[in-house]
């Protein structure tokens, strides 16, 4: 992994997971940026342990928010590119090396989750819909517009940067890169689903999808 890569992961009550999260992301890097977003339980001391930046919200502000606030500082230690992945264990860190291949060729790396029995219908179906959504405002195709395991060089975070606070943020993203006709490549991913309520409910995907009309109409 390049040294001037850095890996951003935003953590809200993830205490049970980071710790196992962490073990293997820094097989890759050691420069690793958790993000505790007003967590209750002990995520920002497990975090701490293993001796990774560590940056906190008081009070829980959102994904969208805590990504950023994890990408500016990245950004201000002189990254070149960032990952993002999720705190809970579902995204496999061995996939980075992936992920950093592909950048080479691209200016984003979207990560897709592969469709099967695992995925909790509610999100099969929440997703194929904003996922034809996004095809429909913004002319980008995408298997999987929710994934949070993505990469990008540092140039493109400041133009995708989003403004969105929740899960928006990923479709956000998404609308930025049709709208700078930004480059990006695919990455398949395998996923765990550990707990089936974890991540983008239904009122969060009726709020992005109400999101997305909002972009567009403001273009």
């Amino acid at each position: 992994m390049s040294a001037d890569s850095w890996v951003i992961i935003p953590a809200h009550n993830e205490a049970q997971n980071i710790g196992k999260v962490l073990d293997k992301v820094k097989k890759y890097t050691s420069k690793i940026v958790v993000v505790d977003d007003g967590s209750s339980d002990s995520t920002m001391d497990v975090a701490l342990s293993r001796k990774v930046h560590v940056l906190r919200h008081i009070i829980n502000l959102g994904k969208g928010a805590t990504l950023k606030t994890g990408c500016d500082f990245a950004l201000s230690k002189g990254a070149k590119s960032i990952i993002v992945l999720d705190a809970d264990g579902q995204h496999d860190p061995k996939e980075i090396p992936s992920f950093q291949k592909k950048l080479s060729r691209a200016d984003i790396v979207l990560g897709y989750r592969k469709m099967n029995d695992n995925m909790p219908w509610i999100f099969r179906f929440g997703n194929s819909f904003i996922n034809w959504t996004t095809k429909l405002l913004f002319g980008i195709n995408v298997k999987d517009t929710q994934c949070g395991f993505r990469a990008f060089t540092s140039l493109a975070y400041k133009r995708i940067r989003w403004n969105s606070t929740d899960y928006s943020m990923e479709s956000e993203m998404i609308a930025r890169i049709g709208k700078s006709k930004l480059k990006y490549l695919e990455s398949p991913i395998e996923t765990i689903y550990a707990d089936t309520y974890k991540g983008t409910t239904v009122l969060d995907g009726i709020k992005i999808v109400f999101n997305m009309l909002i972009w567009r109409l403001r273009e």
